[in-house]
């Protein structure tokens, strides 16, 4: 198994993975529509992206944490505050 000191980097690199691998082939079709080699244009596209969505969400993330704590309210603890 994986140390979980390494928990924000490998969340960094599955959300990365996952989300430039969907809007690159959402991105492709629509540039491209399904073809004898689609998946390989997809693929590169993919990997592309996935360079530079991994360093944006390592940069994002905690941004994104503070953003969400900012904009939510602790939760309720059955004490009412004024």
């Amino acid at each position: 198994m994986i140390p979980a000191r390494y928990a924000p980097l490998l969340f960094s690199l599955i959300l990365s993975g996952c989300m430039s691998l969907l809007v690159s082939g959402i991105s492709t079709w629509r540039t491209l529509p399904p073809q004898q080699g689609f998946v390989g244009l997809w693929m590169g596209a993919w990997l592309t992206g996935w360079l530079f969505a991994l360093p944006a969400v390592m940069l994002a993330a905690p941004l994104a944490r503070k953003a969400v704590a900012w904009l939510t309210t602790p939760r309720a603890t059955g004490l009412h505050r004024p």
